[in-house]
């Protein structure tokens, strides 16, 4: 809200008044007098409570545009983006079904907080209890169309500004991976385009869009190459012998009509195996798991096996060491290693006639 106050300085008396605009910009104005600072507070109070922007922001009246309208905007100039067609397409479709033909002037806050509550208590496809993080991932789509209609003069404040963080405190702390049982039973549940991919994920730990756009050309001297990764860095990741054979098997099964390693019958690529790994997971009994948690397993089963923490960040691609850090409670006696560190501290000489030389030191 806008404020006035007294400033003194060397030059004389004045008063500030210091404000946000629609936009959330700071704006501060001084006045020599007290009443013409006073009858600007007070035109500002009256713009913002009564939405009339143009006179005192002088901000043109924006055109009434609905959702539909932002939404076609929106997917025409975002569906280059990578996680465009397997993500964002999808949710921009839920958000017209909830807001539609609707004025982009009247969604209000609780609109947003009712959508969200909605979504949460909607069950996802598979049945299964929308977490939070989906509906998070929702809402920021969402929440980057309306700043965007700000931004193209579609409308004057996004009704996100209204009120606290919508967003639901996530725990990223939990880990879901699974054990050697369980992967051999999900392996068994693929169907046979499927298990391919999910071996590579477990035996790599690569992400879901690096195994559907791996090309063999980025299969040499032992390694695969990733250029294109999340973290703009480049990764190499070394071959087992169980994956050397997999794409051995992929080889003469595709016979090189394509250019990638997983594809279909016609040498196309795979966009997406959302559906069928769901419902391998289903057949496999394994409930509340995602295809990206197969990099979780991955790491897991690693450090199980002694690999150092530092490896496994190189091996994920992770830039900072606190993201690997999570799996650091599973590495076998980790702990142990290091308060064994001090066994000797506080032992005391081994021979009791030392004490008498150490008290004598003393």
């Amino acid at each position: 809200m806008a404020n006035l106050r007294k400033v003194t300085t060397k030059v004389g008396i004045s008063w500030k008044i210091d404000y946000y605009d629609p936009q959330g910009h700071r704006v501060k104005k001084r006045f020599k007098k007290k009443a013409d600072a006073e009858a600007y507070l007070a035109k500002v109070v009256s713009s913002i409570k009564e939405e009339k922007y143009e006179d005192i922001f002088e901000k043109k009246k924006t055109p009434p545009v609905s959702f539909d309208e932002l939404a076609d905007h929106y997917l025409e100039i975002y569906r280059h983006q990578r996680s465009f067609h397997n993500f964002k397409k999808q949710i921009v479709q839920t958000l017209r079904q909830a807001f539609g033909s609707k004025r982009l002037s009247e969604i209000t806050y609780l609109d947003l907080e009712k959508h969200r509550n909605a979504r949460k208590a909607t069950p996802t496809w598979r049945g299964e209890t929308r977490s939070d993080a989906r509906v998070n991932r929702e809402l920021a789509v969402l929440k980057h169309m309306l700043n965007k209609a700000v931004e193209w003069e579609m409308l004057e404040i996004s009704p996100f500004r209204r009120g606290k963080r919508l967003m639901f405190k996530e725990n990223n702390h939990i880990l879901r991976f699974l054990s050697e049982a369980e992967i051999e039973v999900l392996l068994a549940a693929c169907p046979k385009h499927l298990r391919p991919i999910v071996e590579t994920a477990l035996l790599t730990g690569m992400r879901k869009e690096e195994l559907l756009s791996l090309k063999w050309e980025q299969i040499n001297h032992g390694l695969i190459h990733l250029f294109k990764t999340k973290g703009g860095n480049p990764r190499h990741i070394p071959i087992s012998g169980r994956l050397v054979e997999i794409f051995q098997q992929l080889r003469h099964q595709n016979q090189l009509r394509s250019l990638y390693v997983f594809c279909d019958g016609k040498g196309r690529r795979f966009n997406t195996v959302r559906r069928s790994f769901a419902t391998a997971c289903l057949k496999a009994g394994i409930s509340h798991f995602r295809f990206h948690d197969l990099r979780h397993t991955f790491a897991s089963h690693l450090i199980m096996r002694g690999a150092s923490l530092k490896t496994v960040q190189e091996l994920l691609g992770h830039s900072d060491i606190k993201m690997t850090m999570r799996y650091a409670h599973l590495s076998p006696g980790h702990l142990q290693d290091s308060v064994n560190l001090l066994n000797t501290l506080g032992a005391g000489p081994a021979n009791p006639a030392d004490y008498e030389k150490i008290k004598n030191r003393s």
